[in-house]
């Protein structure tokens, strides 16, 4: 069952809190050496394919890039 999600897609609204969670304890413990890290990744988080794990991930790298580059600015928090 292969979607055909382009990049418009909001591939956010279908990962719930607890798929999120497993998500990165399984990023932590299938690092980027790890034989089949997508299935292995994708098998921790259950309901997803080895694909949308990869691309969940690429979507995350992303945004972390976006905030490192200066280009979401930070929460302006008051200080005491």
């Amino acid at each position: 069952m292969a979607s055909n999600c382009s990049s418009s897609c909001s591939s956010g609204s279908s990962w719930t809190p607890k798929q999120n969670k497993l998500f990165e304890k399984a990023l932590a413990k299938y690092d980027k050496d790890t034989p089949d890290r997508w299935q292995n990744v994708a098998r921790a988080v259950g309901g997803k394919s080895a694909e949308e794990v990869k691309r969940h991930y690429e979507l995350l790298v992303q945004d972390l890039r976006h905030i490192e580059s200066g280009s979401v600015p930070f929460p302006n928090y008051r200080s005491n």
